[in-house]
């Protein structure tokens, strides 16, 4: 193979144009001091010779990249994605590109990612904790050098953090609700790691639920999982179904275990919702592809993506990285569907039936801690 075409610099430009470097990139930059036609040559012939602007020189000069860093868990998750989406538009609109990373829930590789975010002179970071994660001192990096770090869904049990999120406890105790007015009086609750407060919320809300009806709190029957991947449901079920009491109905902590709770008891010939009633959480596309349709918690992820944008921008428009830390709360609901519905009131053909009122952001006062 031949040699690799050397790149066309600013220099280069400035000598076929005969003038100076420094006024090609002011050129470039659209400076006032550059006349229209100057501006007009200089962007001519940059694109006739295929130049790139080094955006990383320039991030040294200005110690601004205009680009905002992601961290999450699994980018193949339908409400990380969505969350991405969100982020990706709101960072766009405000003249921001992304970088994404993804930790695949392992600690160790969420501080290397971390690592090369913050070589990448990053203005801001958006976060979601790997599932594993329980020391934060990494994120330490970006704070004390004035980078805001904006927490969403999972976050740190610590305070003074910038957060966007939803009230787990309140979603998980409605979740499980709805499966008690349905009939259910033995429930099961598939649970992700305790120590992400996520979790651990969404497990308060379904015990308080039980203990608000009268149940029984058995713990033979909440399962915490590592990963709430597919495989992990699958398992989990078959053991839950192969106790003596099984229950009759099972709220999980995300969709992915509850699509695995529906195929494991319809393969057992369980009839759902007859014999065993099922409520997911994030509300994910499968709910609506999977037979029968699954109940879930809608997760706003869009407009959480959108809100982290708007609160690290807010942080860096008036410099309080380091300062006061707000909170986004933002509404969710029950999405009833025919996987839960004992009841089947005014279900539609499509196995769905009603919706509350969208959502809407609550921000919080500005705390102090």
């Amino acid at each position: 193979m031949g040699n690799k075409k050397k790149a066309v610099t600013i220099h280069d430009l400035a000598q076929e144009l005969k003038v100076s470097p420094s006024t090609v990139s002011r050129a470039l930059n659209d400076h006032a001091s550059i006349g229209k036609q100057t501006k007009k040559a200089v962007r001519k012939l940059a694109k006739e010779r295929g130049y790139r602007p080094n955006t990383i020189a320039s991030s040294l000069r200005t110690n601004r990249s205009n680009t905002f860093g992601i961290m999450v868990s699994w980018i193949n998750r339908p409400f990380i994605s969505s969350l991405i989406s969100g982020i990706e538009e709101a960072a766009r609109e405000s003249g921001n590109r992304v970088i994404i990373s993804q930790s695949h829930d392992i600690t160790e590789l969420e501080m290397e990612n971390l690592q090369v975010l913050y070589d990448s002179r990053i203005s801001a970071l958006i976060v979601s904790l790997a599932m594993e994660t329980t020391d934060y001192s990494h994120f330490e990096l970006f704070t004390k050098n004035g980078i805001p770090v904006v927490f969403v869904d999972r976050f740190p049990t610590i305070h003074n953090i910038h957060k966007v999120h939803i009230n787990n406890f309140s979603a998980a105790f409605e979740a499980t609700e709805h499966l008690i007015q349905q009939g259910c009086r033995r429930i099961a609750h598939f649970g992700g790691e305790r120590h992400q407060s996520i979790y651990e919320d969404r497990r308060s809300g379904y015990i308080a639920a039980l203990k608000k009806n009268n149940l029984e709190v058995d713990k033979s029957i909440i399962i915490q999982a590592n990963l709430l991947s597919a495989e992990e449901g699958m398992r989990l079920t078959k053991q839950l179904l192969d106790i003596d009491n099984p229950p009759d109905g099972i709220f999980c902590a995300n969709d992915t275990t509850a699509v695995s709770v529906i195929r494991c008891a319809k393969s057992r010939g369980i009839k759902i919702p007859e014999e065993l009633a099922v409520i997911g959480f994030n509300n994910d596309p499968i709910c609506e592809i999977i037979d029968p349709p699954l109940s879930s918690i809608h997760h706003p992820a869009i407009e959480m993506g959108m809100a982290a944008v708007k609160q690290a921008l807010a942080i860096l428009a008036g410099d309080t990285s380091t300062g006061p830390v707000s909170s986004v709360t933002l509404d969710t609901h029950v999405v009833i569907r025919a996987s839960s519905d004992r009841l089947g009131t005014e279900r539609s053909e499509d196995g769905f039936r009603g919706v509350l009122p969208e959502s809407k952001v609550k921000d919080s006062a500005p705390q102090t801690k």
